[in-house]
């Protein structure tokens, strides 16, 4: 199974960062408000940075990470990815 960590700008201009094991699948809860909490009010997403890992805890360690980074970090992540 592949496990993604990703980033989603949300409609008010934030950064949202989570893992899951279905990309698509996530992005259209969010996107439906079914989501997380944070991004129910902040839709709709748009996918700006994902990473594949082999095992969730991977995936979470590197979520972990990516929430502990300035926002101009997590700004130069996705302008690296492009």
């Amino acid at each position: 199974m592949t496990y993604y960590t990703y980033m989603v700008r949300c409609s008010d201009g934030s950064l949202y960062t989570g893992y899951t094991n279905d990309l698509d699948k996530r992005l259209k809860a969010h996107n439906t408000g079914k989501g997380a909490k944070y991004t129910r009010s902040r839709g709709p997403v748009e996918l700006v940075y994902s990473e594949e890992y082999k095992t969730k805890e991977e995936a979470m360690s590197r979520e972990w990470h990516i929430k502990r980074l300035s926002r101009n970090k997590k700004e130069e992540l996705i302008d690296d990815k492009l």
